[in-house]
């Protein structure tokens, strides 16, 4: 049966760490879906920490950004996180939108376009998902105008999927809050 579950929360507030453990939980041998792209070194030690934390028992999937080309049925899967997955379309169709004033205007609405047809696509398998994501939007406004428009992006995204979702969990300084 399906089941889909949202992990929010701020930077460092330990939601990768509550959904490895959610998923150890529902799973024996749960799959974890990377949607990261590697920009330098630092990120690159990051990600490495996070694969020393999983163990052997878990199916490792570097997935950018088509999460429903991978099939998932019957598995308890991690996602993690929606944060950068959305910004693996953002910035890829930023590059489309630079090229015409029109497209320009509509990239933020292109890209939640995008992520939410994936997203529907992925998640009409008959598995249990869990997606971490970010609450980016927590802080003030940003004086940059393409974080602001990621912001929106991440924003709508997030509100997209917890829609969608059987359970949403706020994690607070290590602490899981339930939403919803």
């Amino acid at each position: 049966m399906k089941k889909i579950v949202l992990v929010t929360g701020g930077q460092r507030s330990g939601k990768s760490e509550y959904a490895e453990q959610l998923a150890m939980r529902l799973s024996p041998n749960p799959v974890y879906m990377a949607t990261s792209r590697i920009w330098d070194e630092e990120f690159r030690h990051r990600v490495e920490i996070h694969k020393q934390r999983r163990g052997p028992q878990w199916t490792n999937i570097e997935e950018e950004k088509w999460l429903s080309r991978h099939d998932v049925s019957g598995r308890t899967v991690l996602v993690d996180c929606v944060t950068l997955w959305a910004t693996n379309f953002f910035f890829d169709l930023q590059n489309e939108c630079l090229h015409s004033a029109k497209a320009a205007g509509e990239h933020v609405e292109r890209t939640l376009a995008a992520l939410k047809e994936e997203f529907e696509k992925f998640t009409s398998q008959d598995a249990t998902f869990i997606f971490v994501t970010n609450e980016i939007g927590s802080g003030g406004v940003s004086d940059n105008e393409i974080q602001r428009k990621f912001t929106d992006v991440e924003g709508w995204m997030n509100q997209y999927v917890a829609s969608k979702a059987d359970e949403v969990v706020m994690m607070v300084c290590g602490i899981a809050v339930k939403i919803k």
